[in-house]
């Protein structure tokens, strides 16, 4: 008999479109929707934009959604929701992420891989919806309706809080372009 080669294994390679279509289902199946997140965007932009369109939120929000380091976030976050609501963690963080306590603070660092890549305007507008928690958040925040949602909800904030980070950025462009400026802030 002669001795078999083992196989090699094949090497990993990343796929962009397929972690891109993952995060877009996963949010949904977690109960989050596009315009839910735009929604948002809309609560937190309309006072300084009041001409600003529910479409111009949805594009931002999916421009957000292209990113890598967020969808990285999302589909991690998404993850360790799912293990908690399974009890699959070690006991001390099962309790932890299952119940949402008040001191475990890495939901809020794992937001803030997404907000970073948008400038401190993301940051601010992460803090204030994350206190108030209005629309889709105060749903995802509710803990009587079941699912573990830990991870998600500081996730969502961070996304529109990113899509409004962006818009503001693209207005002062649009502004600067108007008085026949150079702008750099359109590039976000």
């Amino acid at each position: 008999m002669g001795m078999e080669q083992p196989k090699a294994k094949t090497p990993y390679s990343l796929n962009s479109k397929k972690v891109a279509d993952a995060t877009k289902a996963w949010l949904q199946k977690r109960g989050v929707t596009t315009e839910q997140i735009a929604e948002l965007v809309l609560f937190l932009q309309q006072k300084y934009y009041p001409n600003l369109t529910m479409e111009e939120c949805i594009h931002n929000v999916e421009q957000v959604l292209t990113k890598r380091e967020v969808q990285n976030a999302v589909l991690t976050g998404i993850q360790l929701d799912i293990l908690a609501e399974q009890g699959m963690l070690i006991p001390e963080l099962q309790d932890m992420i299952a119940n949402d306590e008040g001191l475990y603070g890495v939901d809020e660092i794992l937001a803030f891989s997404i907000v970073n890549v948008y400038g401190s305007i993301g940051f601010t507008n992460y803090g204030y919806v994350d206190k108030l928690k209005p629309g889709i958040l105060e749903q995802l925040n509710d803990k009587s309706l079941g699912p573990c949602n830990t991870f998600l909800d500081d996730i969502v904030g961070a996304i529109a809080a990113s899509a409004s980070s962006r818009i503001a950025h693209r207005k002062q462009a649009e502004r600067e372009k108007e008085r026949g400026e150079e702008s750099l802030d359109s590039e976000r």
